[in-house]
C-alpha cells in the first residue's frame, strides 16, 4: 500500500459516525473491501484506523513476543483493548463504538489525518492543541529523528 497523504475536517453524527472522505477512499480503494481496524493510540488520546492488511503486519510482530515474559503479556493487553473491526456502510461511513469515542474525548467536530499507513481521528480541538504544544519543539525532534549522519 502506498503512503496516505491527506488532513481532513469532519463531522461525527450523533451516533459516533464518520463519512471517510473521498480523497481517502480513492486512496484506499484496493483495501476498502477488506475492512479496517479500529484501536486506541499508545502516545496520544486519538484513534488509529488500520486497512486490515496494515493491521495484519502489525499483530504479526506484536503475537511474536514472548507470552511468558509478564511486560509483554501486560503490553498485549493493552496494546489491543478496545480493538474493533469496522467496515464501511454503503455512504462510506464507518461507526466508532462509544468507549473509543470517550477515550479520544471526540465530539462532533474532528480531524482525519493521514499517518504514513494509518489514519488518525481526533477530537479537532485537541489536534490542534497538539499540533500547537509541539511546534516550538517540531525543529528539534525532527533533528533527533531524521538528521542522524549514520
Amino acid at each position: 500500500m502506498k503512503p496516505l497523504i491527506g488532513t481532513h475536517e469532519c463531522k461525527a453524527d450523533v451516533k459516533g459516525r464518520i463519512m471517510l472522505p473521498s480523497s481517502l477512499k480513492k486512496q484506499l480503494s484496493s483495501v476498502l473491501q477488506d475492512g479496517f481496524v479500529l484501536k486506541r493510540a499508545v502516545f496520544q488520546n486519538c484513534l488509529e484506523l488500520y486497512p486490515i492488511t496494515e493491521w495484519n503486519e502489525l499483530i504479526e510482530n506484536v503475537n511474536s513476543l514472548n507470552r511468558f515474559k509478564k511486560k509483554n503479556n501486560d503490553f498485549i493487553r493493552r496494546f489491543t483493548a478496545g480493538v474493533r473491526l469496522v467496515e464501511l456502510d454503503s455512504s462510506g461511513r464507518f461507526l466508532i463504538p462509544k468507549d473509543l469515542i470517550d477515550f479520544a474525548d471526540i465530539s462532533k467536530d474532528i480531524v482525519i489525518s493521514s499517518s504514513v499507513n494509518i489514519i488518525e481521528i481526533w477530537d479537532k480541538s485537541s489536534y490542534e492543541k497538539v499540533l500547537k504544544d509541539s511546534a516550538i519543539d517540531f525543529a528539534a525532534l525532527a533533528e533527533d529523528v531524521m538528521g542522524n549522519d549514520d
